[in-house]
């Protein structure tokens, strides 16, 4: 098993308040319910919708605020994502 990178070790125990509880954030302003599935970034708590979606805003989100990583947001799932490192954690 490989080592867990730095950002995935920093965010293990941070639970930030979610931006929204709805849905994706960005879409539900946009008056869009398209995602496919929720992730949370765990620096700042906002809540967009995943790749599989169209509009990414997940990914979008880490883009222009370089926040490095996403948790899904999705029921009984516990895992992380590092776009920094391209690793997955739990």
């Amino acid at each position: 098993m490989s080592d867990r990178c730095a950002h995935l070790t920093g965010a293990a125990t941070q639970r930030p308040n979610p931006s929204s509880v709805n849905g994706c954030e960005d879409c539900l302003a946009a008056g869009e319910r398209v995602w496919a599935h929720l992730r949370i970034c765990t620096d700042c708590g906002h809540v967009g919708c995943c790749d599989s979606s169209p509009n990414r805003h997940a990914t979008v989100h880490h883009e222009q605020t370089r926040h490095p990583v996403i948790r899904s947001f999705e029921p009984g799932e516990n895992w992380m994502w590092c776009f920094v490192d391209e690793q997955l954690g739990a």
